[in-house]
C-alpha cells in the first residue's frame, strides 16, 4: 500500500492532514483501507476523527520545506 502506520497523509483532493493509524483489509468488504485519525478544532477545543480510506486517494503529507528563489 506504500504507507505506514505513523506516516501523515493527506487526502489528494485536500483537506486535513491526517495519522495513519492503521492498514489491512476492511472486516466487511475485505478490501485494503487505511485507518486515519485527525483533528479539527471545535469551538474552543479539538474533536479526535477516525475513518478508513482506499488507499489510491490518499498522499503521503510532506511539510512545506524552505522556499526556493530562482534567478534569471
Amino acid at each position: 500500500m506504500g504507507f505506514q502506520p505513523g506516516d501523515r497523509v493527506q487526502l489528494i483532493s485536500g483537506g486535513p492532514v491526517m495519522t495513519v493509524e492503521k492498514l489491512g483489509p476492511h472486516p466487511h468488504t475485505n478490501e485494503d483501507v487505511v485507518w486515519c485519525t485527525w483533528f479539527e478544532k471545535a469551538g474552543n477545543r479539538q474533536e479526535l476523527h477516525k475513518e478508513h480510506f482506499n488507499p489510491a486517494t490518499l498522499r503521503k503529507w510532506e511539510p512545506p520545506g524552505p522556499m526556493r528563489v530562482v534567478r534569471a
